[in-house]
């Protein structure tokens, strides 16, 4: 069966780290453009960090840009996320997403096919 699962989130304070990781079972994991998104209650879901089926193109979102750290290992069929100087506003529900490297180049939430369940961040000021 062909899942995501995140983990690794956890309540920090304002200005500590935290690692988030992606386990996936996909068929071929390195065919798979994978991507970070996060929902904060009554929020619109955005896209955090997104890597390409080889890891050698990543894209932030501006408000991350310098803290976050987004990185994949496809011999453990494993995606992270690396948050450092956390701040409260990236208190939200984190997504794991992927999609396939031979469809389109959308990188918007609909355009990945393929979503976990979510991983909490609080972080606390």
């Amino acid at each position: 069966q062909v899942h995501l699962v995140e983990s690794g989130g956890e309540s920090v304070q304002a200005g500590g780290s935290l690692r988030l990781a992606c386990a996936a079972s996909l068929l071929t994991f390195s065919n798979y453009n994978m991507a970070w998104f996060r929902q904060a209650p009554g929020k619109e879901r955005e896209k955090v960090a997104s890597i390409d089926y080889s890891g050698t193109d990543t894209d932030y979102l501006n408000s991350v840009k310098g803290r976050f750290t987004i990185s994949r290992d496809n011999a453990k069929d494993t995606m992270y996320l690396y948050m450092t100087n956390l701040k409260p506003e990236d208190t939200a529900v984190y997504y794991c997403a992927a999609k396939s490297r031979y469809y389109s180049d959308g990188g918007s939430a609909t355009d990945y096919s393929i979503w976990g369940q979510g991983t909490q961040v609080t972080v606390s000021s």
